[in-house]
């Protein structure tokens, strides 16, 4: 069975909006946890406009599953990682006023850079994830610079797949046989929703987890919270 982990910053940015601490994230995520996820993950941004650092810390001895941070690996952010100790880091490219994650590493122009940061996170028993597009190129980059998963950036998939299903999934399904063939974890997020989440766990092999945040809260402003998550789980024996 594929894990499901909660992004919990849409709810980050609800509290935010209004001030405050409702929604309570420590609350949310016990409960979120309590519903049947797997894990829960963050992904703070250096403007903290949902996740904010303090958070970060407040959550790290809340949380009781996978704790999934995920994030540009800029001094603050490592150092943040490194208080946490988290199960896993996601390492995502993020410009500074990205408004979300929309591309992968070229993990081949950034191998030093990403070996270096791998290994630091390594070294401090953190799993380590690298964000990438579904590039047999970069997975097979992925895989020279030590990381032990990658999480496949499913945009792509998500927009083709309401007018072609076979079409939006192949790129994915190339990707994980070249990540299982070079010793890769599979992991895979962004705007993956009740709607196409079915289809792409049928074919991708090999898949470990899904994280999913947008989709899930605003699913769960119809359905219910508890009721979504079980939905997901549910599509993702």
């Amino acid at each position: 069975m594929t894990k499901l982990s909660v992004n919990i910053n849409k709810l980050a940015t609800l509290r935010n909006s209004r001030g405050g601490n409702v929604p309570n994230l420590v609350k949310s995520t016990k409960d979120i946890e309590a519903f049947g996820a797997e894990g829960i993950t963050v992904h703070p941004r250096p403007d903290e406009r949902h996740i904010r650092y303090q958070d970060v810390s407040e959550l790290k001895d809340v949380v009781t599953t996978e704790f999934n941070i995920e994030g540009n690996p800029i001094p603050k952010f490592i150092d943040l990682v490194l208080e946490t100790r988290p199960t896993q880091v996601t390492l995502v490219p993020d410009a500074v006023d990205a408004i979300t994650s929309n591309a992968g590493w070229d993990t081949v122009k950034n191998h030093d850079f990403l070996s270096d940061v791998i290994k630091t996170f390594k070294s401090n028993g953190i799993r380590t994830s690298i964000f990438v597009d579904p590039d047999v190129n970069m997975i097979e980059g992925a895989a020279k610079v030590g990381t032990d998963r990658i999480e496949l950036y499913t945009e792509s998939y998500a927009t083709e797949f309401p007018t072609d299903p076979a079409a939006s999934i192949a790129p994915f399904v190339a990707a994980a046989h070249a990540a299982h063939a070079t010793g890769l974890g599979i992991n895979a997020g962004h705007d993956l929703s009740l709607d196409n989440i079915k289809f792409f766990k049928e074919h991708i092999p090999h898949l470990l987890e899904v994280s999913i945040g947008h989709a899930l809260i605003c699913e769960s402003l119809y359905m219910g919270l508890e009721n979504v998550i079980n939905m997901y789980k549910h599509k993702l024996v």
